[in-house]
């Protein structure tokens, strides 16, 4: 049996370019993790349903175990390890810690991604399925509050067995209501 092809790839990582050689089964997850070290980005279903791979390729949410590392050649990557400025903590970070936002911490870093991308996805106007819930013509028209139940509906692809979500949401609530309008 032929051996699997391989692919040269080039990406940015928390702002470091890596060229890296490839089997082209390789998932952004396991390029991550086992050939970058980067393990704060954890492995939970590796099916997708989790939300605990979840890091941002090009400023959008990713489940890095359901994305071939090839797919993602040329662009930048943004995992939990390149979150924070140095020693400064990004604001969801700090607000994680002042609401409790976790019990284990298995799912925090996705919580944290994907938390961190919803909030851009909601400045920029994006819809979820929540937004019709209140004045549908201002949801249209781009003025989407950010509500408990707006909250939930965009991390609902994030899965904390804990059942820190209230925490959760009050974190992300807490950021949101800092941000400039």
């Amino acid at each position: 049996m032929d051996a699997a092809a391989e692919c040269e790839i080039a990406l940015g990582v928390n702002g470091t370019t890596h060229r890296v050689l490839v089997d082209v089964r390789t998932t952004l997850l396991d390029l991550l993790r086992e050939r970058l070290g980067l393990t704060g980005t954890k492995k939970g279903c590796d099916h997708g349903l989790c939300g605990a791979c979840t890091v941002t390729v090009r400023g959008e949410r990713v489940l890095s175990c359901l994305s071939l590392a090839v797919s993602i050649d040329g662009a930048e990557v943004l995992t939990i390890e390149g979150v924070a400025d140095g020693d400064d903590l990004d604001p969801l970070q700090e607000a994680f810690l002042e609401h409790d936002g976790f019990q284990c911490g298995y799912c925090t870093a996705g919580q944290i991604s994907s938390a961190r991308a919803m909030l851009r996805e909601h400045a920029r106007g994006d819809l979820s399925m929540a937004s019709f819930e209140g004045d549908r013509q201002a949801a249209l028209n781009g003025s989407i509050p950010l509500t408990e139940n707006e909250i939930k509906e965009r991390i609902a692809g994030n899965i904390c067995r804990c059942g820190a979500y209230a925490n959760i949401v009050d974190a992300i609530a807490a950021v949101a209501e800092a941000r400039p309008q």
